[in-house]
Formats: C-alpha cells, structure tokens, sequence
C-alpha cells in the first residue's frame, strides 16, 4: 500500500512539473500562480508524508493546502507584476 502511494505521489507530482513547464511566456504571461500551485502541491505533499503516521492522508492534505496556499501567493505575484505583453495566445 505504502509503494503505491509513494509511486501514485512520484507520477502526479512529475505530471504537475511537466504541465507547469509546458507554459510558456506567449501562452499565459502571468503564470505565477501556476507555479506556485506546482510547487506548494509538491512541497506540502513531501512535508505531509513526512509527518505523522497516517503518511497517505497527510500527504494528500499537505498537497491540498500546499497547493492552495502556493496559488495564492503567485495569484498576489501576478497580480502584483503586471505584464506589458497582452495575454493570448500566438502573436
């Protein structure tokens, strides 16, 4: 059970790194929260499964407010850092 957590945590948090790469500055200019949602779904999972006995639940917790937590603050980054280039797609 424990292997497919850990196995079931390393390919969501590899696809998650994946897709956030994948945008790009034409696509969505102001990706911060993005990257911040990436980032603190993957540092709350990590901190989660490291903490406590029950390491499937906290890491799925952890994940959850890590993510929520992260959005937030890129979605006060982007909005503090305003782009020049228009959002859309391809110029």
């Amino acid at each position: 059970m424990k292997k497919n957590i850990l196995s079931m945590l390393f390919a969501s948090s590899t696809t998650i790194a994946l897709l956030t790469g994948c945008t790009g500055q034409e696509i969505a200019p102001n990706n911060a929260t993005q990257t911040g949602a990436a980032t603190g779904a993957l540092a709350g999972a990590v901190i989660g499964y490291n903490s406590g006995s029950n390491s499937g639940a906290n890491a799925a917790a952890g994940a959850l407010i890590g993510a929520a937590l992260g959005g937030a603050v890129g979605n006060s980054v982007d909005s503090n850092n305003q782009s020049d280039v228009p959002p859309g797609g391809w110029q």
